[in-house]
């Protein structure tokens, strides 16, 4: 579903940018199922596992990227959003506001729920739909929208100020060429609840594990270096052993083995 409203028939409007101001009252949407920050969780843990986590960056959930718009403060909290740079000894916790504090947004991340959340929402006019303000006023480069249930992942990317659906591959993945990884659709089983997540995958389309996979995947690695070890020295046992009865057989010919 792609917003049919044509955005560049609205003036853009002049934006400022200003650190939150420590009284604004932040956006406190509760949170419409458990699932929405396991999802959040997962895609941070999958990168920080594989050591794609710097200290320069700032990957976080429900938290409030501004703008001061004609005037006006304006604060949207995406489900993920991920920053590749942000400047050093940012002490604004509360919020993050692009350009004065460090880059803009890479990418940021909506979870569909059965509440509408504005995910789609091309308002041009205060406080703006996120949409509107991910394309227009922030210009984040990719806007992901995801719904569990159904399992429909769709990837917009800015092109000439304009967000464009992207096409997956035949795996059904989306490549993320600024990360160097494939973003995709996993069905399984987390924390106990099976379902649709989100996944990330390696450039040779090989997917990154989870904390548990990867102790699943070294006990496997272990047990099979046992394995080959034991297969080693059982080689070795049996070799000892036909060394020792051809010895024996030379000898009962009369013949001393060392000596040959």
């Amino acid at each position: 579903m792609t917003p049919t409203s044509t955005l560049s028939q609205t003036q853009k409007p002049e934006i400022e940018w200003e650190k939150l101001p420590p009284d604004f009252p932040l956006p406190d949407d509760p949170v419409d199922n458990i699932l929405q920050p396991l999802l959040a969780a997962i895609l941070r843990e999958i990168l920080e596992l594989a050591g794609l986590i710097s200290a320069e960056m700032l990957i976080a959930t429900n938290f409030g990227l501004c703008a001061k718009v004609d005037g006006k403060t304006v604060v949207k909290a995406p489900d993920w959003v991920y920053v590749r740079k942000v400047n050093q000894g940012n002490e604004n916790k509360r919020s993050y506001t692009p350009h004065l504090e460090g880059e803009v947004p890479l990418m940021v991340m909506e979870f569909l729920s059965d509440t509408d959340g504005g995910e789609y929402s091309v308002n041009p006019n205060y406080p703006y739909g996120k949409w509107y303000f991910y394309e227009k006023i922030l210009e984040v480069p990719f806007y992901i929208i995801f719904e569990p249930e159904s399992g429909r992942l769709e990837v917009y990317r800015l092109i000439s100020g304009h967000y464009e659906k992207q096409s997956p591959d035949e795996l059904g993945y989306y490549w993320i060429s600024e990360m160097g990884l494939y973003l995709g659709v996993w069905q399984g089983t987390k924390t106990q609840i099976s379902g649709n997540w989100l996944r990330w995958w390696d450039s040779d389309q090989n997917m990154l594990p989870l904390g548990t996979e990867g102790i699943e995947q070294e006990r496997q690695r272990t047990e099979t270096e046992r394995q080959r070890a034991q297969q080693i020295q059982t080689q070795f046992e049996q070799e000892q052993q036909r060394t020792t009865r051809m010895a024996e057989y030379l000898r009962s010919l009369g013949v001393d083995p060392d000596n040959l």
